[in-house]
């Protein structure tokens, strides 16, 4: 197991399949680590292809995969936390349904794994500001980060 970033958390997602199809919760407003509700939007990432990095000043993102599977990965460069560059990285959708919750400050990225796209909803605490975006970008592979987006085989 890996190192756990501080206030990085993961909540396993229940599926609750009957005979008409299924349900699965995401994020509830009772969640001990729901700070409060700014948007929700749907994206996609491409098999083999990095978004990332970036992380926010404001925001606290809120992830889960609800199609594909995508390499989620975590970079905490915050100077005050106790978890100072460590690096998590989880495979999460399909065949591993849960939410992340990405606290302000930490850096992170997904990279779409497998042969379809991945596809994402994302629960921010804030809506996004057009006029001044809460968005801080960081070159995926660029030795800011000591990261490999690589694949790994073997």
């Amino acid at each position: 197991m890996q190192d756990k970033i501080e206030g990085v958390e993961i909540k396993k997602l229940r599926v609750i399949p009957d005979e008409r199809g299924w349900l699965m919760e995401i994020l509830r407003s009772d969640d001990t680590f729901f700070a409060k509700f700014g948007q929700v939007y749907l994206s996609a990432v491409y098999p083999g292809v990095v978004k990332g990095w970036h992380y926010h000043k404001v925001q606290q993102d809120n992830l889960c995969v609800v199609k594909g599977m995508a390499k989620l990965v975590l970079y905490d460069s915050r100077e005050t936390s106790s978890t100072t560059g460590k690096i998590m990285e989880l495979f999460i959708g399909e065949k591993n349904p849960v939410l992340v919750s990405i606290p302000t400050g930490v850096l992170h990225g997904m990279k779409g794994v497998g042969t379809e796209p991945a596809l994402f909803v994302n629960v921010p605490s804030e809506p996004y500001d057009y006029d001044k975006p809460d968005e801080y970008r960081v070159d995926p592979h660029s030795d800011e980060v000591p990261y490999d987006w690589s694949r790994e085989d073997g």
